[in-house]
């Protein structure tokens, strides 16, 4: 089937911006959320030519999609096209009986929640609104809502964790069952009012990232968890259910998506686009009928193959490399391969238990 099969939707509002944050947000603007919406579905149709009839993924994403005006975000839902998995990322402190309904009744499969951590101290220096019983409450509402695919957020690396502060962060999203966790190194971009404040400890908690790394590993594959991507754990399923978070699994396959709203990136065919970042002239181009201002970079060969290597490797089954060779340096598979980092199979190259805690290391030493 010809087109984009997977949809990404930026919903950029929120209640106010964390220090560590360089996601395309906007904070408040609740006037401008009904605006927005009809933006998105404008760009939308725009974009039909370039979109499968029938699509695998829709994932909200922001920004925080669940502070958008819940009678605007509920008719963005209506107006989408249906999919198989429909997932949206929302904060604890945004998740009421209410919205949980109505994400449900709209369709939606599979919720993200932004937890980061439970201990009060690091929330602070994250600037984070949530608190640890604001995660039970929304765990709780989605649940009484009929949500069986919920999500939690880990961050680690935070200025003044340690490992059993970790370790304490694990055992309290374990014990609300999620399906899926994502647990991510805490990345604070250079120059920002984050990285300004905290900077020695930012250094110093780089030297902790392989511990914590290892500790978060152990910890959820010891508790049943798949580790199927490099950050990323799912539930084996007594069911059958694959619960492996498919739009994301979309991008490290290299499979084309459509990004809509501001910021958004699209990779169609050998060509990725980003939309404009400005709220006010996405709006502006859009309530006329044009797409928005968008920075194309076109991608030839080489740069698909690469990308090819470098997403496919982080997943836990084999990438199959018979397309792959020019990306591949032959002198670097052969020392990583004799160092026991990758096994390869016929036509097919995968990283070992050790080669996958290296991770973008090995990466790197196999491309030509």
């Amino acid at each position: 089937m010809s087109g984009a099969r997977h949809l990404y939707v930026h919903l950029p509002f929120c209640a106010h911006r964390c220090g560590y944050c360089d996601f395309v947000t906007v904070v408040g603007r609740r006037l401008q959320h009904s605006g927005y919406v009809d933006a998105l579905l404008a760009e939308l149709e725009l974009e039909r030519p370039v979109v499968a009839g029938e699509l695998e993924t829709v994932f909200l994403g922001g920004g925080t999609p669940t502070f958008t005006e819940l009678p605007e975000l509920a008719r963005l839902l209506d107006a989408l096209p249906p999919a198989e998995e429909l997932t949206v990322e929302a904060n604890p402190e945004t998740v009421t009986p209410e919205l949980a309904r109505t994400l449900h009744a709209a369709g939606v499969s599979r919720v993200s929640l932004g937890a980061q951590t439970f201990r009060p101290e690091l929330l602070h220096v994250l600037e984070r609104v949530a608190g640890a019983d604001d995660v039970r409450r929304a765990v709780h509402h989605l649940r009484d809502a009929g949500f069986d695919n919920i999500s939690l957020d880990l961050v680690y690396g935070i200025p003044g964790q340690s490992a059993s502060d970790l370790d304490a962060d694990l055992d309290d999203a374990l014990a609300l069952e999620p399906e899926h966790l994502s647990c991510y190194e805490l990345e604070a971009k250079p120059g920002t009012r984050f990285t300004h404040t905290w900077g020695e400890e930012l250094a110093r908690q780089a030297d902790a990232m392989e511990d914590y790394f290892a500790l978060v590993v152990a910890r959820l594959t010891a508790s049943g968890f798949r580790w199927y991507e490099t950050a990323n754990f799912c539930r084996v399923d007594a069911g059958g259910r694959d619960l492996r978070a498919r739009h994301n699994l979309a991008y490290w396959l290299g499979r084309d998506y459509l990004g809509i709203g501001i910021g958004a990136v699209s990779t169609i065919e050998n060509a990725r686009r980003r939309n404009t970042p400005r709220l006010g002239r996405y709006l502006e181009a859009l309530a006329a009928g044009r797409p928005p201002e968008r920075e194309v970079e076109l991608l030839d060969a080489k740069v698909r193959a690469r990308e090819r290597v470098m997403l496919g490797l982080r997943l836990d089954r084999p990438l199959p490399i018979g397309s792959l060779h020019h990306a591949l340096d032959a002198a670097g598979l052969a020392r990583v391969e004799k160092l026991g980092l990758v096994e390869r199979y016929g036509e097919t190259l995968s990283l070992t238990e050790r080669g996958r805690y290296l991770g973008g290391a090995v990466t790197a030493e196999l491309l030509a």
